[in-house]
């Protein structure tokens, strides 16, 4: 497996953008176009490949010197509960320190808000809902347990 920085004109990105459909989209009866934002190409994506196939994935929108935001973060339903979206989260958090980052926020889905508690974030503000679903504000600082 292995961990990668990609970006829009990667050849990986079709494959990138397919899964964050099919996992992320296509359960809600969510259109393709409905997955690619229009900051893509402003924003980190990190994937996970395995072989030739992109099997993880996660993105960061900076949204000013020393924050921004995490975003489509999905695995491939196989490759689920193994260890790999942890992975990737951790693995991006090293990456935006190096790169001075000293927060990450991120809107999660109420289903996951366990897994995201588990790695360090906390909820803040009020419940809301996103994309029609239930959806918790979440932050951490980097350089902190």
């Amino acid at each position: 497996m292995d961990l990668r920085f990609i970006d829009p004109a990667h050849p990986l990105y079709a494959q990138e953008l397919e899964l964050r459909y099919q996992v992320l989209r296509a359960p809600l009866g969510m259109d393709r176009a409905s997955v690619k934002f229009p900051f893509d190409a402003d924003s980190l994506h990190l994937v996970a490949v395995e072989g030739p196939d992109v099997v993880g994935c996660v993105l960061f929108h900076p949204e000013g010197p020393h924050t921004g935001r995490l975003f489509q973060m999905d695995v491939a339903p196989a490759r689920q509960k193994s260890g790999l979206g942890a992975r990737l989260v951790r693995a991006l958090e090293e990456a935006l320190e190096a790169r001075g980052f000293q927060e990450v926020t991120l809107h999660g889905r109420a289903s996951v808000q366990g897994f995201y508690e588990r790695l360090g974030y906390a909820v803040y503000g009020e419940p809301f809902v996103e994309v029609g679903i239930p959806h918790v504000h979440m932050r951490r600082r980097l350089g902190g347990p």
